[in-house]
């Protein structure tokens, strides 16, 4: 297809809701139930929004979808390779200054519901990149973590 058939492929009827759920940072799940309901619309405004989302979301996974779409739709695109070091800039002292805000003996699941209230976005970008490990890895950063 070229640019002028692409352009004359409506958007889906819940284009607006689904633009929102695909920028919501604070859910991975939501975003990838997006990319795949946009990803049935060859149109412009779609194949923007799943490249955008193919080369910055901060959950992998999200990012693969983002690109299967765009390769079902035709699109010439690369996957971006998986980010190395840190996801999130400065994530050791945010946990830190969390744990800190915690009375002494909190818990483990103290630590992780008042992540999750303060600090969704990154509760839910290392949710998304650890699946099943996400328990496991967040209590042994958690344990790690300097002591009060």
């Amino acid at each position: 297809m070229n640019n002028k058939e692409i352009k004359g492929i409506e958007l889906p009827a819940n284009y607006e809701e689904l633009k929102k759920s695909a920028n919501r940072k604070s859910n991975w799940r939501e975003r990838l139930d997006a990319i795949e309901e946009l990803g049935q619309s060859k149109n412009n405004q779609v194949i923007d929004i799943l490249k955008h989302i193919m080369n910055s979301d901060s959950v992998y996974k999200v990012q693969e979808s983002a690109y299967r779409q765009l390769k079902r739709l035709g699109e010439d695109v690369q996957l971006p390779p998986r980010k190395k070091g840190e996801l999130v800039k400065g994530l050791t002292k945010i946990l830190v200054r969390i744990k800190k805000s915690l009375p002494e003996n909190h818990s483990y699941a103290e630590f992780k519901e008042k992540l999750q209230k303060m600090r969704m976005d990154i509760y839910d970008t290392f949710e998304g990149e650890k699946g099943a490990d996400f328990d496991k890895w967040l209590e042994n950063t958690w344990s790690a973590l300097s002591k009060r």
